[in-house]
């Protein structure tokens, strides 16, 4: 996790093209998770959240479902956040990084080992 890179709220909606109001709106609603980090203990999120659908900066389509199902399993974000930027021995790299490469079904099976 030491090479995530974490970024606000604020930074977060720049990117994606949004207010900052709705971004809290999805963390409210379980379509993000996010923690609090730094010196000034800020709410803040993974960049990698962020990936290009048809060209367009955009939370990665399959995450929400991936949070729902984290989150019937009771993990708190920390614990989500945790798990998604951990390597996974089965699936070779982050199950963040397989759902930005299309694995969502691999990463989901495995997510269900947790409930």
């Amino acid at each position: 996790m030491s090479d995530v890179e974490w970024i606000s709220v604020p930074d977060f909606a720049d990117r994606l093209g949004v207010t900052a109001s709705q971004v809290r709106e999805l963390l409210r609603e379980g379509a993000l998770v996010s923690v609090r980090r730094g010196e000034r203990n800020t709410v803040q999120l993974p960049a990698e959240f962020i990936m290009e659908v048809d060209g367009v900066p955009s939370i990665i389509p399959t995450l929400k479902g991936t949070l729902t199902l984290l989150g019937d399993a009771h993990l708190s974000d920390d614990a989500t956040l945790e798990w998604l930027l951990t390597d996974d021995e089965e699936l070779g790299m982050s199950p963040l990084a397989a759902l930005r490469s299309g694995q969502r079904a691999h990463v989901r099976r495995i997510a269900q080992t947790l409930l």
